[in-house]
């Protein structure tokens, strides 16, 4: 990102790394910002595809394959986190890239660790059960140990289908959907999801680790409940679930 900074920022411009610790939400913030030639807003969908550039008189002075910021992505959402972009296309006030990656101390994970070990036995009481649809088996791996260690029991589907016939085995009393997903994609799922009677009431909480604008609207639409962009933070993941499910209960 610091690299495209440099290559579309004509001379006389100015780039910048801002970094910033956000303690509640749990994320910490490295925001790339230029002064260069900017990104329309009708290009930004197409940024982090592979194999695609935009299509400005600089970058074609500036050959490249295509891959830059696919790669950016992929490394950070296996790091748990999330890209997002803000530009508006006016040349001189330039673009703003920020990777999102999540804050969580080591103490924070092993007092939890001791209070799961302390925690009496309430195998009688079953609890409510969460399906996890991700295909990142790091989030998964993170989520299952922190949800479950709040007292929720989860259950892992790794595409849109799959998450489906999970649901269909046992109705979960709440859904965590990523959107970007191999195969049948997270809106799809929801979509389906929605159209089956016993399903129609489960909330749905999307979460996208490519923050783009009307990305909220759009899994509204679908026909989810809330949303949340990656990193996650923990604690506010476990908020808006507690919130979601107390609707349902009311």
């Amino acid at each position: 990102m610091l690299s495209n900074a440099v290559k579309f920022t004509p001379a006389g411009g100015q780039i910048g790394l801002a970094v910033t610790g956000e303690a509640e939400q749990e994320v910490v913030r490295f925001t790339v910002w230029d002064t260069g030639i900017g990104i329309a807003t009708e290009d930004l969908p197409h940024l982090f595809k592979r194999f695609v550039q935009v299509d400005s008189s600089l970058s074609r002075q500036h050959e490249g394959t295509g891959l830059g910021l696919a790669l950016v992505t992929r490394l950070v959402e296996l790091h748990g986190g999330s890209v997002s972009v803000e530009s508006d296309g006016v040349p001189g006030r330039g673009s703003r890239f920020t990777v999102s990656l999540p804050w969580l101390s080591a103490s924070e994970t092993t007092q939890k660790a001791k209070l799961a070990e302390m925690a009496p036995d309430l195998s009688a009481l079953e609890p409510p059960l969460i399906l996890l649809a991700e295909d990142n088996e790091a989030n998964i791996h993170l989520l299952t140990e922190y949800l479950g260690g709040e007292g929720y029991r989860i259950v892992a589907a790794r595409n849109g289908a799959e998450a489906i016939d999970r649901a269909g085995e046992e109705p979960p009393a709440l859904i965590l959907m990523d959107i970007q997903m191999p195969g049948m994609d997270g809106l799809e799922a929801i979509h389906r999801l929605r159209t089956e009677a016993h399903l129609a009431i489960v909330p749905i909480i999307a979460m996208t680790g490519l923050a783009m604008p009307g990305d909220r609207e759009r899994c509204l639409a679908a026909g989810a409940n809330d949303y949340l962009s990656k990193p996650v933070g923990l604690k506010e993941l476990t908020k808006m679930i507690e919130a979601q499910l107390k609707q349902v209960k009311v």
